[in-house]
C-alpha cells in the first residue's frame, strides 16, 4: 500500500506542478501583454508628440501671417483713406 500511496502522492504533486506551470505561463502572457500594451501607448505619446510639435509649428506660421495681414490691412485702409481724402478734395474743388 506504500507504493500506492507514494504514488499518489507523487500525482498529486505533479498534478500541483502542473497547475502552478500553468499559472505561471498565464502570469507571463499577462506580463507580456502588459510590456506589448505599455510599448503601444508609448508609441502612441510618441505619435501625439510629434503631432503637437507639427500643430505648434503650424500654428506659430498662421499667428505670424495672421500679423502680416493686419499690418498690410492697415496699410492698405490708410491708402484707401488718403486717396479718398484726394478724391473728395478735387470733388469740392469742382463743386
Amino acid at each position: 500500500m506504500t507504493a500506492m500511496t507514494d504514488q499518489s502522492a507523487i500525482d498529486t504533486v505533479v498534478k500541483r506542478l502542473a497547475l502552478a506551470l500553468d499559472a505561471l505561463d498565464a502570469a507571463v502572457e499577462r506580463r507580456r501583454e502588459g510590456d506589448r500594451n505599455e510599448e503601444a501607448l508609448a508609441s502612441q505619446v510618441q505619435a501625439l508628440g510629434l503631432d503637437r510639435t507639427r500643430l505648434a509649428e503650424a500654428l506659430d506660421g498662421e499667428i505670424a501671417r495672421a500679423r502680416g495681414l493686419e499690418v498690410t490691412t492697415r496699410e492698405i485702409a490708410g491708402r484707401l483713406d488718403a486717396a479718398i481724402a484726394s478724391i473728395q478734395s478735387v470733388l469740392d474743388e469742382n463743386e
